[in-house]
């Protein structure tokens, strides 16, 4: 009896761990693919991106930023 209970708590253990690594997964991937598709577009509309915003023509301006905007979504 002791064996089977050990055998069904690795189960539910098991179950949990799967549970875990998949709901990461499913916050960590749309981020890095929205990521990705950010600084492509950058690249796309001609600038460079720089940490988190998209450099265009030296540094980013008003009428840049839009056109970058508006170009990719």
């Amino acid at each position: 009896m002791k064996e089977a209970a050990g055998e069904a708590n690795m189960t539910v253990i098991t179950i949990v761990l799967i549970g875990v690594v998949a709901a990461v997964g499913a916050i960590l991937i749309p981020r890095i693919l929205n990521s990705m598709n950010d600084k492509s577009c950058c690249q796309e509309t001609g600038g460079y991106t720089s940490g988190t915003e998209c450099m265009l023509n030296g540094g980013t301006t008003s009428a840049a930023i839009k056109n970058y905007r508006t170009s990719c979504n």
